[in-house]
């Protein structure tokens, strides 16, 4: 089971990033992470779910993948139906598999110049 703390840590070793209140974290001020709010009352605003982060994926084709891959660590709702996003259950994923979505998801949003430096070209 992975944490919050390993999510920050992964994210915050990547070039570029900051984290915000609420648990968010950015590249060139585009949002890669964060906490998932789940509606808890119909009647109510949502609120922040300390075990679910939602993190981007490149595409839709790779959305299905991750969903079919592992349904009890990575979902999605009808909030996220068409866009590229997928949810991950902080108490089911793997600590090597969380660094490769986060990254992945990093990848995403970061801009050119960040990837080469992570690419190391």
């Amino acid at each position: 089971m992975v944490t919050q703390e390993d999510v920050r840590r992964v994210a915050l070793a990547l070039p570029g990033t900051t984290e915000e209140d609420g648990f968010t974290f950015r590249v060139a001020g585009r949002q890669f992470v964060w906490l998932w709010r789940e509606r808890m009352d119909p009647r109510k605003p949502k609120v922040p779910n300390p075990g679910v982060v939602v993190v981007r994926v490149a595409d839709l084709g790779g959305k299905e993948a991750l969903l079919a891959s592992d349904p009890a660590t990575f979902f999605t709702t009808e909030h996220y139906d068409g866009y590229r996003s997928v949810l991950v259950r902080l108490d089911a994923v793997d600590g090597q598999v969380l660094a490769e979505v986060v990254t992945d998801s990093w990848r995403t949003q970061a801009p050119k110049h960040l990837l080469s430096e992570v690419d190391g070209g």
